[in-house]
């Protein structure tokens, strides 16, 4: 028997955001009245885009010299190629990695093996614009360094072999040297389409910091100053690296600093909601903070309170305790004034005849901390060395990885960015050192922010410190020192809270890798599948998961792709004696059971998710169940609010 659609249940979606759907939908409910239906050839409805009524719309309207007039902007080879690939859905999924894991069960951190360009576009459902700050360390091109490829067709499949996940011809991905033409385009395509997709992860008031040298340090600006915009550039920040001073003679100019160049997403948001701070103060600054009164509250330094010319304030007499008047323009009103000299705040300079000065104690000025400046040094804020010998300590060995980033530097760009339990991405781990300042900024502070690492299993060579201490891959090493670093921090802590009333920090990361779908029909086809290969997969689909497929692996699959973060905490109940998983507080209900039956969708609805999600081929070809289970909810939407109704779908 047959059944009207509104019988037939919603099939859930096997791919990652439509990046180009969403824009023309955030794009729509803006300007709606721009998009018109007409119905094609076929008799079927189209929706298209009136670009003359956009214009009109945003006030802007064309002419002949407009059309020829030559435009501002930054161009080259692949640009177009590389902006298809932003628009390619993903039909990847992430496995969870128990064993490799800690604290799987309840950790809110994530460290991701594998391409981060698919990974990237999983991770547009679960978090979009909720990430406060971004830190990457990205190739520099120098034409030696692991690279990522540009032929655009940097597909699942090219990863699975190259990870030797899959058999294949063996791809590799590989260096880019100078000799192979196209040096400097295939580098800005590697980056564009990864940090177009990174842009749409943070948040409103979030911030990205890339460290970057001279090689490619002007076509990174262009190239951000397109996909973030260039008034929201927020710095180009100098690091020196080295403390050592270089004795080449072969060079003019030896190079002891590289750079970070800072963006934010929308710098007048950040600005106005203030959702940046202060880095520790340094010991210089410090020093000028003394006790000379033997004040209670410790040490203290003074900010002037009589204002600068053209700085506004308040004007009025002060006497000072010598007896001498001053009628001046101050920062602050008589009231506030003498509130701080009731508190004995105020300091009266030259033997209490000079201008009036307020204190400012040292533990306020901690707590507030300095602003940052774009000059780094390596005594404050570390050097290429430390980073090197932080990681030596770690693993007892030298040498396990290569001009690793110092803890001091990704720490201080998270003290600026970042504080509570903000979010920090890094797509390029290497050797976790952002995953490690997280841990250590989260003990320091008292926040439990939580990270995001993604790195490729890039081969270790053989004869590497790192293969022989037994670490296969770049990723082997990040995830082993995560470990270690949380080993001793919890031996450091030794069961106690370094804070009063302080809440346990999150102090484990969950391992999940890149991997093929687990659903046949969500698997995607390489582009010279041929028809007697198509016929074979056709014929699996029958039976359409995967056999070697977990049910956590499921699990985890319909989760990332229903837009629920991998870090959602997931309870196990038992509903009409069937299994059901609950997610994000019972948000989502997940049934992977191989039947389901009247009594179960009767208990789902009575619970309200906001979604239910199960398998087809649970209902056994039944398709009477089905389309009462469309019905019951359908009943029971009657009446609600969009937002309050349960979306019931199919895999």
């Amino acid at each position: 028997m047959e059944y009207p659609m509104t019988n037939t249940p919603e099939k859930m979606s096997g791919t990652s955001l439509d990046i180009a759907a969403d824009k023309r939908e955030r794009l729509k409910q803006i300007f709606p009245t721009v998009f018109t239906e007409t119905v094609d050839a076929t008799g079927k409805l189209v929706e298209s885009m009136d670009f003359e009524k956009l214009k009109a719309e945003l006030g802007t309207f064309t002419d002949l010299f407009e059309i020829r007039r030559e435009r501002y902007g930054m161009d080259w080879p692949g640009k177009k190629e590389a902006l298809k690939l932003i628009q390619t859905v993903s039909t990847a999924t992430l496995k969870p990695c128990r064993e490799e894991s800690v604290n799987f069960d309840t950790t809110e951190n994530l460290f991701i093996e594998g391409d981060n360009l698919e990974v990237l576009k999983l991770l547009q459902k679960s978090y979009y614009g909720k990430v406060k700050m971004i830190y990457i360390d990205p190739p520099y091109n120098t034409g030696n360094e692991f690279i990522y490829p540009d032929n655009f067709s940097e597909t699942l499949e090219t990863y699975l072999e190259y990870a030797g996940l899959v058999d294949g011809d063996g791809k590799k991905f590989s260096t880019n040297t100078a000799n192979e033409g196209r040096f400097h385009t295939k580098w800005m395509n590697m980056m564009y389409p990864r940090l177009y997709l990174a842009r749409n992860l943070l948040r409103d008031d979030g911030v990205i910091f890339i460290s970057i040298d001279d090689n490619e340090v002007s076509n990174l600006k262009k190239v951000c100053d397109e996909v973030f915009g260039e008034e929201n550039f927020e710095a180009l920040i100098s690091w020196r690296r080295r403390h050592n001073q270089p004795n080449d003679g072969t060079k003019m100019i030896a190079k002891v600093a590289e750079q970070i160049i800072v963006y934010s997403k929308h710098s007048a948001i950040l600005k106005e909601l203030k959702s940046y701070y202060g880095i520790p103060l340094s010991e210089s600054r410090r020093s000028d903070y003394r006790n000379p009164d033997h004040d209670k509250r410790g040490p203290w330094a003074t900010n002037p309170w009589k204002a600068a010319v053209g700085r506004g304030g308040s004007a009025y007499k002060l006497t000072t305790p010598t007896g001498k008047v001053f009628n001046e323009t101050w920062y602050g009103n008589i009231e506030t004034f003498n509130l701080l000299l009731a508190d004995n705040r105020v300091h009266w300079t030259d033997g209490g005849n000079g201008f009036p000065r307020i204190k400012i104690f040292l533990q306020e000025a901690e707590e507030k901390g300095q602003p940052a400046i774009n000059f780094l040094t390596h005594d404050e804020f570390g050097s290429n060395q430390d980073g090197s010998a932080e990681l030596g300590s770690l693993f007892g060995v030298e040498g396990i990885f290569d001009n690793p980033k110092p803890v001091k530097l990704i720490s201080a760009f998270g003290k600026i960015a970042t504080k509570g339990t903000d979010i920090i991405l890094d797509f390029f781990a290497g050797s976790g050192t952002t995953a490690h300042a997280a841990l250590d900024l989260n003990k320091h502070d008292n926040g439990n922010r939580k990270f995001i690492m993604v790195q490729l299993p890039e081969p270790c060579t053989e004869d590497s410190e790192a293969f022989k201490a037994g670490h296969k891959t770049i990723a082997d090493i990040g995830k082993e020192r995560i470990r270690r670093v949380i080993k001793k921090l919890e031996a450091e802590q030794n069961g106690k809270l370094p804070f009063d009333n302080a809440s346990p920090q999150d102090r484990g990361f969950k391992v999940l890798k890149l991997d093929k779908s687990n659903f046949k029909q969500w698997q995607s086809l390489p582009p010279d599948t041929t028809p007697e290969t198509l016929v074979k997969q056709l014929k699996l689909f029958i039976d359409h998961i995967d056999p070697k497929a977990r049910p956590e692996d499921l699990l985890y699959e319909i989760l990332i792709k229903a837009g629920f973060p991998p870090s959602e905490q997931i309870e196990s109940q038992t509903l009409a004696g069937k299994t059901v998983y609950s997610i994000a507080g019972g948000g989502l209900l997940l049934c992977l059971e191989d039947k389901v039956s009247a009594e179960l969708i009767n208990a789902v609805a009575e619970a309200e998710p906001m979604q239910f999600i199960c398998l087809d081929a649970a209902f056994g070809g039944n398709d009477q169940l089905k389309a009462n289970t469309v019905q019951t909810f359908a009943a029971r939407n009657m009446g609600k609010e969009k937002h309050n109704q349960t979306v019931f779908k199919t895999v």
